[in-house]
């Protein structure tokens, strides 16, 4: 089992800061990927930033030199820096993890935090 728990959204003006973060709990469940999506009102939830199996980071091409991906050693704290925010980066952020348990493979969402950009 593995619980995933946001925070940090908020509301912020363009050209702004937020961190996000993303609390991992996990029983028996070795986590081999993770990372944070966004979805937008009317969107299709897409990929932000993660890290994948071997341990190297993806960005969307929309936040490659504004947003940074990062974890604690232990993996059990996620984050997303997120700078300069435009206002086509207002959604709600997930934040997701992969791996695989006793009972086999699975995804994991957490409840999402709400980033919104306005002046």
């Amino acid at each position: 089992q593995v619980q995933l728990v946001e925070s940090g959204g908020g509301l912020v003006q363009p050209g702004g800061s937020l961190r996000l973060s993303c609390a991992v709990s996990r029983s028996g469940f070795s986590i081999y990927a993770m990372g944070w999506y966004r979805q937008a009102p009317g969107k299709q939830r897409e990929l932000v930033a993660a890290f994948t199996s071997g341990g190297s980071r993806n960005y969307a091409n929309s936040v490659k030199g504004r947003f940074t991906i990062s974890r604690d050693s232990a993996e059990t704290t996620m984050y997303l820096q997120m700078a300069s925010l435009k206002p086509e980066d207002p959604a709600v952020y997930y934040c997701n993890a992969e791996g695989r348990g006793s009972s086999g493979s699975g995804t994991y969402w957490g409840q999402g935090t709400q980033v919104t950009v306005s002046s």
